[in-house]
């Protein structure tokens, strides 16, 4: 629906479009804020105003999504440039000068300063009572929101500029940079000192700031705070800084621990929607305030918000018009190429979120049509949202672009139960048999069978169950700027990306003719001999779930709306295909890959023309080659292979590898893998360059920027 402008005083807000009454609010410019905290109404308008700045596409309606997200095993921006760059974030190669940091930087000061003002004007003012609950609550929101920025501030910049005091009482002068953890605590205080007063998800949407987000919320600051991060030399501002944790590490973890708990002992989230539903859901603007998602970010549907235009199978639009009802999908924020073969086999999230394909469309006769595209390049798509994926008749319409109104979960129940598991580890020396479950709670979700062996092999240690709660968290939360924090606070990220590094440029120089000596540490590292199996080219076939049959196997096709599941079909083997339900559109062409997980034959196996051989005949497949990023001529990988990395390893044009130490460039050799001495990752975001300008000497920038 439609709502009218948000304004306070001194400060103009956004206008929104949204698909939900908790934003419809009036605030007219001339009313003083005397005037709006001395009624109710307003007060919650007010309220609104704070979650407003939380929306913009410079914060989470488009940068966290996208821009912020770095390099991992699992999210990637690829990268051909081989020279440094102001805003090449994800790959550790910018300065401070980079527009996107600025941008970010004002947007999140300035829901701080909406937070601050709300707070400050909300507790002074006479309608103030600890006896109001929904007075309480509107304070508890305010003060969720303003905890949740610092600690994305504080875990990108490291120590930030900190108050809560706002400027019409503080004056404008430059806010003092504080101590990470001074925040961290500030933050935990604040929010537990509040949490009596708010209400539950059992009450309160989820569209809104509960009691379980707080509490979730303090446990995901509380490991951050116990866990490692990148600390300045402050008498070198040229060196990339040293990893550290503080001393009483221990009793974050307590923090963390008991709040997960009292969320898991609260039974108001479970995991009882399918992991693909819980997106699907969202997709198609379904609130949905018992099951995993307890704090979704609430944008408006044609006016903020970027997913599911982000993410998703990339969809082009011809002059501006698509075929379906969709609109331009622009499907840029991807995942990395081998992401999907470290997933256990019978996973059905690998199935789900790793897209293979996309979209583009020319004109037949006349008429524009959709074409169905392998992707078969750098990366792949990351399907976990997709305007694609709501329902013809919710569609934007086949000329939007971004601003889908898509909500983005923050705060998942999942992500309690794997904080749980991995403190409880942490304090006991070892899971506990709560700790299992939680974890089991997870896995279980994605797998038939429960799939036994991982749980029992997690067991059998304290070391083995953290790699396990690690591992179901890379598998569990591709796109959700999750990963490269998980490395950074365990303080793994640098093996990481060396890993995620050499998986490139290994078979970029397999491809140029050129072994290396990194496949059995690969394939050590990943459990897995897949890197040795890759077929030199992949198979495919583009069908309409609507017209196909399978040799009398005949797929349901009964779904409303011609909206359900597609059913990519995969072969594990060349004999049987397997029907997995994991694409859901049904409307649009879908692939069916030959073996996209193991090396495919051929030419196209004469069993499977004998299965369906009116439908598969060599002619009815094509096929691309399989990853062919090294160049035979040069015998050197391709230059996304060599430079995606940039800031931290990178292969130059000599073929030599370097790490990147300090500023300086090191050579790269094998028994770094296991000597320890990697250098730190700066994963850290300098100050913009116009605030430590405008701040006279008072901010400074350090880890070598």
């Amino acid at each position: 629906m439609k709502i009218k402008n948000i304004l306070l005083t001194g400060v103009a807000a956004l206008a929104m479009v949204s698909c939900n009454d908790f934003l419809d609010v009036e605030a007219p410019s001339s009313y003083t804020e005397d005037f709006v905290y001395s009624q109710k109404t307003e007060v919650q308008r007010a309220l609104n105003g704070v979650y407003a700045q939380a929306l913009v596409s410079n914060l989470y309606g488009n940068y966290y999504q996208s821009t912020f997200i770095l390099n991992s095993d699992v999210d990637i921006s690829i990268s051909s440039d081989g020279s440094h760059s102001h805003s090449t974030y994800s790959r550790f190669d910018c300065d401070d000068q980079g527009g996107d940091i600025s941008k970010f930087w004002t947007a999140a000061y300035n829901l701080i300063e909406y937070a601050n003002r709300f707070i400050y004007r909300a507790e002074k003012s006479e309608l103030y009572d600890k006896d109001d609950a929904e007075y309480m609550q509107w304070i508890g929101e305010a003060k969720c929101l303003r905890a949740m920025i610092y600690h994305d501030l504080v875990v990108m910049f490291g120590d930030v500029p900190f108050t809560f005091v706002p400027t019409t009482i503080r004056g404008t002068d430059v806010i003092p940079v504080a101590d990470r953890e001074e925040i961290q605590k500030a933050i935990i205080k604040d929010l537990e000192e509040i949490l009596p007063f708010m209400a539950s998800t059992s009450s309160v949407t989820v569209e809104r700031c509960s009691k379980e987000f707080a509490q979730a919320l303090i446990a995901r600051i509380a490991l951050t705070a116990g866990g490692y991060s990148l600390r300045p030399n402050v008498s070198d501002s040229r060196s990339y800084g040293t990893m550290q944790r503080p001393e009483n590490y221990r009793e974050y973890y307590q923090i963390a621990l008991d709040n997960a708990k009292a969320v898991i002992d609260a039974g108001t989230h479970s995991l009882v929607n399918s992991y693909q539903q819980v997106f699907v859901n969202e997709c198609n603007y379904q609130v949905i305030n018992n099951d995993d998602p307890i704090f979704e970010i609430p944008f408006a549907k044609m006016s903020t918000g970027n997913t599911g235009y982000l993410q998703g199978p990339q969809y082009t639009a011809n002059e501006g018009t698509t075929v379906g009802p969709w609109g331009e999908c622009k499907g840029n924020a991807r995942l990395n190429a081998f992401y999907r073969f470290l997933f256990r086999e019978g996973d059905k999230r690998r199935e789900f979120v790793n897209g293979l394909w996309y979209y583009t469309n020319q004109t037949k006769d006349g008429v524009l049509v959709d074409s169905v595209v392998i992707r078969n390049d750098y990366y792949v798509h990351n399907n976990k949202w997709s305007k694609l994926w709501t329902a013809e008749g919710n569609a934007l319409g086949n000329t939007t672009t971004g601003s889908t109104g898509i909500n983005y979960p923050y705060m998942r129940y999942a992500d309690v139960l794997l904080m749980y598991a991995e403190a409880a580890n942490e304090l006991n020396n070892g899971p506990t048999d709560e700790a299992i479950n939680c974890l089991t709670q997870v896995h279980n979700r994605a797998f038939t069978d429960g799939d036994p062996d991982f749980i029992a092999a997690a067991q059998v240690g304290k070391d083995e169950f953290q790699k396990a709660v690690l591992d179901e968290r890379k598998w569990e939360f591709a796109g959700e700027n999750s990963r490269w924090r998980d490395l950074v606070r365990t303080n793994t990220y640098g093996k990481e990306l060396v890993y995620s590094f050499l998986r490139y440029y290994h078979v970029a120089m397999d491809n140029a003719g050129q072994p290396t000596e990194y496949e059995d540490a690969i394939k050590e590292h990943d459990g897995s001999d897949y890197i040795s199996n890759l077929p030199s080219k992949v198979y495919f076939h583009a069908y309409n779930m609507a017209d196909v049959s399978l040799a009398g196997l005949t797929v349901s096709k009964n779904q409303p709306q011609r909206f359900g599941y597609m059913y990519a079909c995969t072969f594990t083997n060349a004999a049987v295909p397997t029907i997995n339900e994991y694409y859901p559109n049904q409307s649009l062409k879908s692939l069916r890959i030959l073996n996209p997980y193991v090396s495919a034959q051929e030419p196209l196996p004469t069993t499977i023309k004998q299965f369906m051989p009116n439908v598969y005949t060599d002619q009815t497949w094509s096929n691309s080659d399989f990853y062919q990023w090294g160049n035979s001529d040069a015998g050197t990988p391709k230059d996304q292979c060599k430079y995606s990395f940039y800031g931290y390893i990178r292969c130059n044009d000599n073929g030599d590898l370097l790490l990147i130490r300090d500023g300086a460039m090191t050579q790269f050799q094998a028994a770094d893998l296991t000597s320890g001495n990697l250098p730190v990752v700066r994963y850290i975001l300098p100050f913009p360059r116009d605030v430590v300008q405008r701040s006279s000497g008072v901010y400074k920038n350090y880890y070598g920027y």
